[in-house]
């Protein structure tokens, strides 16, 4: 079961209601908080290019970056319909393959994209940040944290359109740091005709301590960490964080 291949098509419906625009106005505070104006930002794990598409129309040059074929293909579709001044460009890459033709200003990466590495690639994706973020430039990306991950175990979700039905069930491993959940994805071909689809994610329990080294040691620094959509530090049991630093 791959991710984000039957997943992709109705990924906008079933997360309708992710606040976007409070992601591209926590990041303008941010940029503000650490004194950069980018004009060039990278969107790492874009996704279907919501985001992306949003902050284009902001002004920003915007790069989006993803492993899936079928999430790029509705986020340039979205791109052909918006009015920018530079309409983005979007790279089918890994985040441990990014490959950019030159460095940006910025990098962000939303709704926890990190949480998809492992811990061993955490590092080697900080690694290629590092290449094509510019000296003084500031990688901003949020994670769900391990008490919210550990949490999840076991749980089941249901998610309920006219279209689409979606279940899914969270299995967390201690010995791995590793919440793995399956989706079953129902959606209607015709009538009463209905097409069941299969995926599978896993998202891995990371530190604040190990990103924060993690981070140090591939060049950035200037580490703050944040509340969701705050800036200030987390409360105690907050179940988003997000991590701030600059390329040094």
């Amino acid at each position: 079961m791959s991710s984000y291949g039957a997943l992709a098509g109705f990924y906008d419906e079933l997360t309708s209601d992710v606040p976007y625009h409070r992601f591209a106005d926590f990041y303008d505070l941010i940029f503000k908080k650490y004194g950069v104006s980018p004009s060039t930002v990278l969107d790492l794990a874009c996704g279907t290019g919501t985001l992306t598409c949003l902050m284009a129309s902001r002004g920003f040059e915007m790069i989006g970056v993803d492993a899936s074929g079928d999430m790029l293909a509705i986020a340039q579709e979205k791109s052909c319909e918006g009015v920018f001044d530079t309409p983005p460009m979007f790279l089918c890459q890994t985040m441990e393959g990014l490959d950019l033709f030159g460095t940006v200003d910025a990098a962000v990466c939303s709704l926890d994209g990190m949480n998809y590495l492992t811990p061993e690639a955490v590092g080697r994706v900080f690694g290629r940040l590092r290449l094509f973020v510019a000296p003084g430039g500031v990688l901003i990306f949020d994670v769900n944290s391990p008490e919210r991950l550990r949490a999840l175990d076991g749980q089941v979700f249901l998610d309920e359109r006219e279209d689409v039905y979606c279940v899914w069930r969270a299995a967390f491993d201690g010995a791995s740091q590793a919440l793995t959940y399956g989706m079953d994805i129902f959606s209607r071909v015709r009538g009463d005709l209905w097409r069941r689809e299969c995926e599978e994610h896993t998202e891995y329990a990371h530190p604040s301590e190990f990103l924060t080294r993690a981070l140090r040691d591939n060049g950035f620094g200037d580490i703050s960490i944040f509340g969701e959509f705050r800036d200030e530090p987390p409360m105690e049991g907050e179940e988003r964080l997000f991590f701030a630093a600059r390329r040094l």
